[in-house]
């Protein structure tokens, strides 16, 4: 075992009220976590994790820990966290390592349940489903499981070899997993329905971009984030890159395309403060070598580049701040190639469902939707979130699957 990881373990005050468990928002049982791997109880401490989150290796990586566990740690307040991240990740690492299906196995089994999309949220509903026995099919419409995770966070992010993990645990809990099969052009909701699935799940995510409609926003050298990020080697960006964006997205296309040898700069019509990416993507971002330019609006795309105007905050006299452009300010951003990074919407495909205003699916709070035996969480219900805010959701979801497969058998 690792010196780093012993020496943050022992770190831990074991608190009587902790914080950090409190900040988490699948509430990770980290001080027990901790003292079952002091006490030579790795696996113990793995399966608890595990029961707890089942993508508790890809939180390890990816959470926003300044935000929720270590941010709330007692010791930050004086010195630095414990590392729970680390700890997290090694303990969690090794447990699906030598994952025991035994361990998991149910007396008996049950109902067949489609899970449609292999994002944060089918995946967890899958694994917590399996865990209870039931025969768990994954409809997946790429090559490989994750969503999100495998398309759409870079390598130096998310080590894919991650995924690869939860698929042989998930092989081991008997889920079938039927990959390039897109739900709804060809087989609907309705037809595994009228199968033997007894409930259907959606965890399809946000695969459409969000274009910004400007003018030259379909030239040939102008990209959409989500697309750039599923194969940036099919891309040839050139040297001098622009991405218009604020989020942690943006932040993963300039880091990646930094990597690929362009020069990148991030145009955000507002300021530094406003920044919607986390402050550690944000910066990690500048510590790789990528440029910001803050009040710059781009009005149009051109073949030399973007073409852009400066901004201001304003405040009126009843207080409220607004944003004006600031007049003979424009000019051209030189760039070989445009990336747009504002967001992305679901596909639309799935058919029989409520969808509200935005292309969301509308669900209750543990993601029934308007039909009874279809439930729907993670970020095709609220949106692009965090892996651990579509865990928390996801795990309503999956309880309410049970008890509704339950009482159909009453």
């Amino acid at each position: 075992m690792g010196k780093h990881i012993l020496e943050e373990a022992s770190r831990c005050l074991q608190c009587k009220n902790p914080q950090c468990t409190k900040g988490c928002p699948v509430g990770t049982p980290v001080k027990t976590a901790i003292r079952l791997l002091l006490n030579n109880k790795i696996q113990d401490a793995g399966a608890l994790l595990f029961e707890n989150n089942p993508l508790s290796v890809v939180c390890s990586l990816i959470c926003p820990h300044e935000k929720f566990c270590e941010g709330h740690c007692i010791l930050g307040k004086k010195s630095s966290p414990v590392q729970w991240s680390d700890i997290e990740h090694y303990i969690s690492g090794y447990f699906l390592d030598r994952l025991q299906a035994d361990r998991f196995k149910p007396e008996e089994e049950k109902e067949r349940i489609a899970i449609v999309g292999s994002g944060p949220a089918g995946l967890t509903v899958a694994f917590i489903l399996a865990i209870h026995g039931y025969r768990v099919t994954i409809f997946e419409s790429k090559d490989y499981i994750g969503g999100v995770l495998q398309y759409g966070i870079p390598d130096f992010r998310l080590p894919k070899n991650i995924l690869d993990k939860l698929r042989n645990a998930l092989l081991r809990l008997n889920v079938k997993i039927r990959p390039n099969m897109l739900i709804g052009p060809v087989v609907t909701l309705e037809d595994l329905l009228k199968s033997e699935y007894k409930a259907v799940f959606i965890g399809t995510g946000v695969w459409n971009p969000r274009p910004l409609r400007l003018p030259g926003e379909t030239l040939g050298h102008v990209h959409y984030a989500i697309n750039y990020l599923k194969n940036p080697d099919v891309c040839d960006l050139g040297y001098r890159v622009a991405v218009i964006g604020s989020g942690n997205v943006a932040m993963d296309v300039a880091r990646t395309a930094l990597r690929k040898g362009s020069e990148v700069t991030i145009l955000y019509h507002r300021g530094e403060e406003d920044m919607s990416a986390t402050r550690y993507e944000y910066e990690y971002a500048k510590l790789d070598g990528v440029d910001f330019e803050f009040f710059v609006s781009p009005q149009q795309i051109t073949d030399e580049g973007v073409t852009c105007c400066s901004t201001r905050k304003e405040t009126d006299d009843a207080g409220k701040m607004s944003l004006v452009k600031i007049e003979g300010t424009e000019r051209c951003f030189q760039a070989d190639s445009v990336i747009i990074a504002t967001g992305q919407a679901p596909r639309g495909n799935l058919k029989g469902l409520e969808i509200g205003k935005t292309g969301l699916v509308i669900t209750d709070e543990v993601g029934r939707t308007t039909h009874e035996a279809i439930f729907a969480s993670g970020d095709v219900v609220t949106g692009a979130k965090t892996v651990v805010e579509a865990v928390e959701r996801s795990k309503y979801s999956a309880q309410a699957i049970i008890e509704y497969v339950e009482s159909l058998s009453r």
